[in-house]
C-alpha cells in the first residue's frame, strides 16, 4: 500500500471512531410509508423511553426497529466515552430500497403487477448535551 494511501485510511479511521454511535437496517421487508409512523414516535427521545415506545407500539414494525436501537446503543457501547443513561435518538431516518415486483394471475388471462416494498432505517445516537447545544 503506498503511504498516500494509508494516510487516507487513516483519516477515514480517524472520522469514523469521531462519529457518534449509529446502527443501520437494510431492506426491511416493510415499506418506508408503515415504518416512518413507527420512527416518527421515537425520534429526539431518550433511548430508555424510545424503547419503552417500541415495546408496547401495536405496529409490526416496532419489534425489528427495537432491535436495531438495541444494537445501536451495543455501538455506543463498545465505541467507549458514551454513558448509555444520557442517550437519545438524535437522527432516525427510513429511507425507499429496491422493490421486488412479483405478479398476481387475474380474471380472462391477464395479470397485475404486485410491488414489495422494502426500506433502510438507520439510528443516529447522540449525547442529550449535544443535542440541547444544537
Amino acid at each position: 500500500m503506498s503511504k498516500r494511501q494509508k494516510l487516507k485510511t487513516q483519516a477515514r479511521r480517524e472520522a469514523k471512531k469521531a462519529a457518534p454511535p449509529r446502527a443501520e437496517l437494510r431492506l426491511l421487508r416493510m415499506p418506508a410509508s408503515k415504518v416512518r409512523l413507527v420512527v416518527d414516535l421515537v425520534r429526539g427521545k431518550p433511548v430508555e423511553e424510545a424503547l419503552n415506545i417500541l415495546t408496547f407500539t401495536p405496529k409490526s414494525a416496532s419489534k425489528p426497529l427495537a432491535k436495531l436501537l438495541r444494537s445501536a446503543v451495543a455501538n455506543a457501547d463498545a465505541k467507549g466515552g458514551y454513558d448509555i443513561d444520557d442517550l437519545i435518538v438524535a437522527d432516525a431516518q427510513v429511507g425507499e430500497a429496491p422493490q421486488m415486483k412479483r405478479f398476481r394471475p387475474r380474471a380472462m388471462g391477464r395479470a397485475n403487477r404486485i410491488l414489495k416494498r422494502t426500506c433502510h432505517v438507520t439510528f443516529v445516537l447522540d449525547k442529550k448535551s449535544a443535542k440541547k447545544k444544537a
